[in-house]
């Protein structure tokens, strides 16, 4: 990634793009997942209106695969919030 590139979100910043791509870069959900859970504390940090959004899970797992330029899947990254906020007493239906 060059820094001609456009951040995908500035609040984030460029070192969590980077950082998302080279999670996409590991080779199995196994090695992947602790690294996905970082990535979504930085996500939550940074975006504290999206703890109470509906569809909170496919909005962050979204981000997580537009900031790592399509190399985490989405249903992986949904899963990951899932059970974060499971751990937190948050059920989805």
């Amino acid at each position: 990634m060059s820094h001609s590139t456009k951040i995908i979100d500035r609040q984030l910043g460029r070192n969590s793009e980077l950082f998302a791509i080279s999670i996409g870069k590991m080779e199995t959900a196994e090695q992947r997942y602790p690294y996905i859970r970082i990535l979504i504390d930085l996500i939550e940090q940074a975006h504290p209106e999206l703890a109470q959004a509906p569809q909170k899970d496919r909005k962050i797992a979204h981000l997580i695969f537009t900031m790592s330029k399509g190399t985490i899947d989405m249903d992986e990254a949904t899963e990951v919030v899932r059970v974060k906020d499971e751990e937190r007493g948050i059920y989805y239906d």
